[in-house]
């Protein structure tokens, strides 16, 4: 997911000094919300903060997917070889902030994963467990903030690393070296928060046939700050997430890949001082791939975040 957890930056009214670096923990806790996508687009925790210099935090995400669905284009067709996938990622993501405008990050995920696939013999079961490709993004940021709000705009360059095994019937990584670029923009106020995420991978050619085409991103989000207690710094925000996929045609080692997809799903967040909760569901309302293939599926994820 040029990887997805954000956090909102409150701009409440006259604060002192102390109050400001609240509001970077609240701007931290948003990050944690928005990485719905499997680490592609969004940031880790620190996509918003820590703004100070020196900063850093991290996050752990466990994103769960999985999907017993049969499409060829855009038909749902009877699944009568039962052909499926479960696949389990445990997120470690973090940033180190050099300057405010400068951060590097990484996203390392630990892979449990189970398909069915249609061989000659017929149906077969395959699976693989093990460390993924390591994503590392250089987020560049600008900012301008007003009495009420406050923005940014951001140029994300990443590089995703084959650090995952192919050697699995169902591989945890692709053994290629890939390169992704994102150009985003956030806005925020005291109860609304709007970010945008345009972005592109290069998917190179990877090992045992590994050969994804290059995927083109794009992703809303939309949050509401209903709850906050400023003495203790404690509060709630409920989240939109829309996110577009277009995949170029290409194949791994069960097929077919590629396509596009629409997905949508509500965000919950709870947070307090440094420390935050995310849970999110996403699932897909549009899907047109290429061939036959099973379909992406529902994503339900759980997070924890922290900064410092």
């Amino acid at each position: 997911m040029i990887y997805k957890i954000r956090f909102i930056n409150i701009r409440f009214m006259n604060i002192g000094l102390m109050n400001i670096r609240l509001l970077y923990t609240v701007l931290l806790s948003l990050a944690l919300t928005f990485t719905s996508q499997p680490a592609l687009a969004h940031q880790p925790v620190m996509d918003m903060a820590p703004r100070w210099e020196d900063g850093w935090g991290f996050q752990l995400r466990q994103q769960d997917i999985s999907s017993d669905v049969l499409l060829e284009g855009r038909s749902k067709i009877a699944n009568e070889t039962k052909r499926s996938k479960s696949i389990n990622r445990l997120w470690l993501e973090g940033i180190y902030t050099f300057k405010r405008e400068i951060r590097l990050s990484f996203k390392l995920p630990y892979i449990k994963q189970n398909r069915t696939v249609i061989k000659d013999i017929g149906p077969v079961n395959e699976s693989g467990t093990g460390i993924g490709d390591l994503i590392i993004g250089l987020p560049l940021k600008r900012y301008k903030n007003a009495a009420d709000s406050t923005g940014n705009i951001a140029i994300t360059p990443s590089i995703r690393l084959p650090t995952g095994s192919t050697d699995s019937s169902f591989p945890v990584g692709d053994g290629s070296i890939d390169l992704g670029l994102s150009l985003s923009a956030s806005f925020e106020q005291a109860k609304l928060y709007q970010y945008y995420d345009l972005f592109y991978w290069v998917n190179n050619k990877g090992d045992k046939g590994i050969d994804k085409g290059d995927e083109l991103g794009l992703d809303i989000n939309i949050g509401w700050h209903p709850y906050h207690d400023n003495l203790s710094n404690t509060g709630i925000f409920l989240m939109l997430d829309i996110s577009a996929r277009l995949e170029q045609a290409g194949q791994d080692s069960a097929g077919a890949t590629g396509g596009k997809r629409l997905s949508a799903g509500p965000v919950f967040v709870w947070y307090r001082a440094g420390a935050m909760f995310r849970a999110e569901y996403s699932l897909p309302l549009y899907e047109d791939v290429e061939g036959m293939q099973v379909s992406y599926g529902d994503e339900f994820t759980l997070g924890i975040g922290f900064v410092f």
